[in-house]
Order: C-alpha cells, then sequence, then structure tokens
C-alpha cells in the first residue's frame, strides 16, 4: 500500500498483495531510464467531483470500473493475447474532499512514491481535475521538472484549457492549462466539440498545442493517424470519457452531443501501439459518473468484450449503458497496456 491510500477492492487481474516497500526493484534506482523502460503499472482510484459542474458522480468511478473489470477473461480471442502484464492495484486515494489543490497534491505524492519504485501509474477518477496531480510527479521527474520531453495526448469533448472557471484555477474546467503552465512538448487535443472563444484563441496562439475536432474526424481519421505515427519520446495520455459520445457514454460529468465512437477510441489506441518511437509513461481515465454498481449491461459488455472485442461490444453499446463503455475502454487500456510495445520496448 501507499501511504496515503486505502484498499476499497482490486481490479482484475492486478497481483494478490502489493508492498511498494517489499518489491524487489534493484536498488530503486531513480534513474528516468530505468522508470520509462520499466514493464510495472500501479493503479491508484481518485473518487474526487468536487469541482463538477453538472452531473455529479465520478467519485463512484474507480468502484465502479473495477467491479466491470471482474467480467474480463484473462485471454481476449480477437487480439490473441493474454493480460499478463505485472501491476497492481494500490487502492483509493485518501482525497480532500471540497480542496482539488489538496488532493492533487497527495496524488502527486503517491504517483511520486511508485516512480521511485520504477512503477508507472495508472490513474481511476474521479473528475478531470485530479490528472494534475499523475502529471506533476512525473514532471519533477525530468531534468527541468516540466513536460518539455513529454507529450500528452488528451482525448476530451472539452479543451478544458480556460485558465480559470467561476473564479479557480483548479478545476476539471481548466485542466488542460494546468497541464500547459508545465510547457508540454506537445499538447494533442482529440474529439473536441465543446469550449469558448478564450480557448480557441488560446490555442491558436500556441505553437504546442494540435488540435483534432470531432466533426473533422467523422471525414476521416487519416490527418490524425499520421499524427500520432510522428510522436516520439514519453507520452502521458489522458481521457475523459465524455469524449465519447452521449448515445454510448450517458453518464458522465459533462455529456456532449456528436462525440466519438467507441471503436473510434480503438483505432486511436491501435495506431499508437503501431507506433514503436514512443513509450508511455502513465494515463488516467477520468469523468465516469455512475453509482450503478453490478449494471447488466456492464457485465455483458465485459464478458463479451474477452470473447469477441469488436463484435460483441458494438451490440452492447447500443444498449445506452455506461457499463458497457467502461468496460470497452478499460479493455482496450488493458490490451493495449500489456500486449502492445508502446509500453514494454
Amino acid at each position: 500500500m501507499l501511504f496515503n491510500t486505502f484498499e476499497p477492492g482490486k481490479f482484475a487481474f492486478s497481483a494478490e498483495s502489493f508492498d511498494i516497500y517489499g518489491l524487489d526493484n534493484g536498488s530503486q534506482s531513480k534513474d528516468s531510464v530505468d522508470f520509462v523502460k520499466s514493464k510495472k503499472w500501479g493503479i491508484i482510484g481518485v473518487p474526487f467531483d468536487s469541482t463538477c459542474s453538472y452531473h455529479h458522480g465520478s467519485r463512484y468511478g474507480p468502484t465502479i470500473i473495477r467491479e466491470a473489470s471482474f467480467g474480463f477473461e484473462q485471454y481476449n480471442s480477437t487480439f490473441e493475447k493474454l493480460l499478463d502484464g505485472e501491476f497492481y492495484d494500490c487502492g483509493d486515494l485518501n482525497v480532500v474532499h471540497g480542496n482539488c489543490s489538496k488532493t492533487c497534491d497527495s496524488l502527486k505524492d503517491a504517483v511520486g512514491e511508485l516512480i521511485e519504485s520504477n512503477i508507472k501509474p495508472i490513474i481511476i477518477g474521479g473528475e478531470h481535475s485530479i490528472s494534475i496531480g499523475s502529471i506533476k510527479a512525473l514532471a519533477d521527474l525530468e531534468e527541468n521538472n516540466d513536460l518539455s520531453d513529454i507529450t500528452i495526448i488528451h482525448l476530451d469533448a472539452h479543451r478544458d484549457i480556460i485558465d480559470t472557471y467561476i473564479g479557480e484555477k483548479d478545476s476539471h474546467a481548466t485542466i488542460m492549462r494546468r497541464v500547459h503552465d508545465l510547457n508540454p512538448k506537445e499538447l494533442i487535443q482529440i474529439g473536441i466539440r465543446s469550449f469558448s472563444l478564450e480557448e480557441k484563441e488560446f490555442v491558436e496562439g500556441e505553437d504546442n498545442i494540435s488540435s483534432f475536432l470531432a466533426k473533422d474526424l467523422f471525414d476521416g481519421f487519416d490527418i490524425l493517424l499520421e499524427k500520432l505515427d510522428s510522436i516520439e519520446g514519453k507520452v502521458y495520455i489522458s481521457i475523459d470519457m465524455d469524449v465519447i459520445d452521449p448515445a454510448f457514454a450517458p453518464s458522465v460529468g459533462n455529456p456532449t452531443p456528436n462525440g466519438l465512437h467507441p471503436l473510434d477510441i480503438e483505432n486511436i489506441f491501435d495506431a499508437l501501439a503501431s507506433n514503436e518511437s514512443i513509450d508511455v509513461i502513465g494515463f488516467d481515465l477520468v469523468e465516469v459518473a455512475s453509482d450503478k454498481l453490478g449494471d447488466i449491461t456492464a457485465v455483458l459488455a465485459a464478458i463479451g468484450a474477452g470473447r469477441s472485442a469488436k463484435r460483441t461490444t458494438i451490440i452492447h453499446l447500443m444498449f445506452n449503458i455506461i457499463g458497457t463503455v467502461v468496460c470497452l475502454v478499460i479493455f482496450t487500456l488493458a490490451r493495449t497496456i500489456f500486449d502492445n510495445s508502446i509500453f514494454n520496448h
């Protein structure tokens, strides 16, 4: 267990027990090369949604995602792969409800503990504001304590890059502005379809932000796929579930029409998996806002994903239940992490 977490239940296929201080990490080298090439992953849930401005409930996300994970078969027949990577469920962060800054500072410390043991972070939210805790911990590993050597891939319906939201700098609506303050090598925003004029003008004035609007992706993914294929070096991925159309994922913090299809997300990860020039050093999945434990569609979709990830999952996605999308995205992420070279080469 990490210093500031508790254990509510484990993610399927994670190690039976986890003692970060008892792991065999040699000299627990803090060499960034050792960390970047590490094949160990640690899951931290962050049940926090205090800056939510519309649909509350993402604080339940870590719980329902863990539950849905137990519907998976460890072997996936479509990709002919066994999910046998080395990963640990570190429990949920002890969040400070009502205080985003303190919660993110606690997450930064927890992720820092993982990094010291060459374990890469998987963060399950919770609202999107929590991403900065994990990203700051990774920035601290860099020579300049910034993101100048790290590409951020951001999948979302919203730009989330306004400087302040209702007077607050730390919010789900400002997360990518706080990320940009850390000088990323590049910020790549995918699936965007809702933003203010201020955000539009800010993005257009920055050389290190690439934007792929949802409406443009409807005409084809070729330009996006070329962009993903051109990335080199370290990558962090942040996924807000509202990037997916609310016809498939209605239970999110801020549902927005005309979003991406779940298979679009899979195609994006397939493209990243084919790029042997990148090392994914962490990711987060946020804004699953539902407290429906044991949802039957989630169970069916999870089982179906294990048998035939494309065909069966599409069928169940048509029922418009959030659990289905949770299972699809989690399965895609798990398959990418443990079965593809971007995490292991």
